[in-house]
Order: C-alpha cells, then sequence, then structure tokens
C-alpha cells in the first residue's frame, strides 16, 4: 500500500518488547504524552519540525520495540474502511456493530458498542470509535433536525478514558471532538476524495501537508468546470447522490469491497493506515524502559506543551 511503502523498512520489524517500569500508570503517560501543539501544524516546515520531535522523544526505530501484531478493537465499524486501513499498518482488527455488517472484512462482534464488557475493551491494545456522524453534519444542521440522531461523542469519549488505552475517536467536520487533526484525500495520493475527517486522540497524529484542493468531477451544468473532467481521473463526491459511477467511488477511496450506501459512510483506510503507524510509535514506546520517565522528564523540562 502507498503509506507502507513510504516508511522505512525499520518501521515494520519486530523485535523483543521492553517492560515498562515507572511509578506512574499508563493512564497518567497519555495523558502527560497527550497532545503535542504541534497536531495542528499543516505547512511543510511545521511538519517536518513535528517529524523531528516525534523522532526525538519516540525514537526513529521505536516501532522496532513492538510485537509483529497488535490487537485493534473497531468500535461503530460498519462495512470497515476504518478496520481496514489499521489492518494495513499491522494491527489484528475486531469489529464492533449494533447493526450486521456482512461485508465487514475482520472479525466481528455485533454488540452496543456502549455495553460493552470493560474487561473485553481492555483484552486489546488500542481502541478506534466512529460514532454515528448524522447529529453533527452540516445537512442535519441545515435541516435543523440534528436531534433524531444520538450524540454519543461524550459518553464513548469517557467509556475510552476508563479504559487506560490508546485511542481514536472519529467523526465530521463540526463534531466535538477536543484538539482534533483534520485528515483529506488530498494528503494521500492516490486517493481521489477530498472527504474531510476529524480525529481526536489520547496520543500525537502529525498530519501531511494539506495541499490545494482539486477540481471535483460533476454532473451539474450550472459549473464552469462541466464536460471537463472525467470519474476515472479527477477527484469524486462519494457521498449522498455522489457524482459517479459505484466502481469509480471504490477506486479513488481505495475500497473494493463496499455497496455504494456503506461507501456514503466510510473512510478511506488510507487514513487510519496512517494513524495506524503512528499509534504503533507511541504504543512501542509504551512498552520501553522507563517510558514514564521519560515523558515526565520531558514535560519538566518545558519541552512537550501538554494539555491536562
Amino acid at each position: 500500500m502507498y503509506i507502507a511503502e513510504s516508511l522505512p523498512s525499520s518501521a515494520v520489524a519486530s523485535g523483543e518488547q521492553g517492560a515498562a517500569t515507572s511509578q506512574v500508570s499508563r493512564k497518567q503517560l497519555h495523558t502527560v504524552w497527550g497532545r503535542f501543539a504541534l497536531n495542528d501544524c499543516e505547512g511543510n516546515a511545521d511538519h517536518q519540525f513535528g517529524r523531528s520531535v516525534n523522532s526525538l522523544f519516540y525514537g526513529d526505530n521505536v516501532t522496532s520495540a513492538s510485537p509483529a501484531k497488535l490487537s485493534l478493537l473497531d468500535l461503530f465499524c460498519c462495512a470497515g474502511g476504518a478496520g481496514k486501513g489499521y489492518s494495513q499498518s499491522g494491527f489484528d482488527v475486531v469489529g464492533v456493530d449494533i447493526r450486521p455488517q456482512p461485508r465487514y472484512p475482520f472479525p466481528f462482534v455485533q454488540a452496543d458498542a456502549l455495553s460493552l464488557d470493560p474487561e473485553f475493551i481492555a483484552s486489546f491494545d488500542t481502541v478506534h470509535a466512529s460514532p454515528p456522524c448524522q447529529s453533527y453534519s452540516d445537512l442535519a444542521k441545515l435541516n435543523g433536525n440534528a436531534d433524531k440522531w444520538p450524540r454519543l461523542i461524550e459518553p464513548v469519549r469517557e467509556m475510552l478514558i476508563r479504559s487506560g488505552l490508546p485511542y481514536v475517536i472519529e467523526n465530521v467536520e463540526g463534531a466535538p471532538l477536543l484538539n482534533p487533526v483534520t485528515l483529506c484525500g488530498t494528503m494521500f495520493p492516490p486517493l481521489r476524495v477530498l472527504r474531510h475527517r476529524l480525529f481526536e486522540a489520547n496520543f500525537a497524529i502529525l498530519p501531511p501537508p494539506h495541499k490545494k484542493h482539486p477540481r471535483v468531477h460533476t454532473h451539474d451544468r450550472r459549473k464552469s468546470h462541466f464536460g471537463k473532467t472525467d470519474e476515472w481521473t479527477d477527484y469524486v463526491q462519494v457521498t449522498g447522490g455522489g457524482n459517479c459511477t459505484v466502481a469509480a467511488a471504490r477506486e479513488a477511496m481505495g475500497i473494493d469491497w463496499m455497496t455504494k450506501g456503506e461507501i456514503n459512510e466510510s473512510i478511506p483506510p488510507a487514513y487510519t493506515e496512517y494513524i495506524g503507524w503512528e499509534l504503533r510509535r507511541y504504543i512501542s514506546f509504551l512498552r520501553l524502559p522507563h517510558a514514564c520517565d521519560k515523558a515526565l522528564a520531558s514535560r519538566a523540562a518545558g519541552i512537550l506543551p501538554v494539555l491536562i
């Protein structure tokens, strides 16, 4: 895949995992290591500086300290766009959704995510959650019917914080996420969708540079570029009615197993493949000896701007 090929071979090596030895808990470490002010960087210079800081504290080869496979719980998984990306970055994924998901490509549990046994959640290395987005969408705000759908971000966040695990919450622009990072399809060629999505995490995610948006294929005769685009080479719109065939939408999103309705609700796997590599580095850091002490010392030295 595109992202895996862009990484050095050391990023996928496996080895012996260290035992973190410290007087502070893993949950405290998530808080201390927490949110870099760098989360919002989008320019090339800031992005490279962010990478340097990540290497300084995580280490260039820190991922080699993790086992080849880590387990991830994919909550509100739908048809598996997010789960696929995490799998491509080396996670064993198990999905949970309240509705049947016959095309979900990994082990699946049909259940209410908010009713899961805490011990079941704790059996995983990390958790991703994509609560229903309809209530937070621009369309719901425009129609004045946002209260028609559940608003689950806050209870989901509380559940994930209680778990003490590294976590990611994904949702649409306008959702009440804390210090989220925005990912866009322009960051991940060869994607051909814009598909802005927000990601909240209790570890650092340093996004790639956000490129200028290209023109999007259209069937609207009122637009100046009508008749000048092609669904197989230009960016396309996959939500709602969309403006392209199902085959073109699948190719543009990097998804080959979903129906049109499932694509409408999905994110490109490239997003979570990228986040997955960041997450592996963080989990590897947690497992290094004296990892907690190292993070606390960095905070005390004033190197890490931390929000607690």
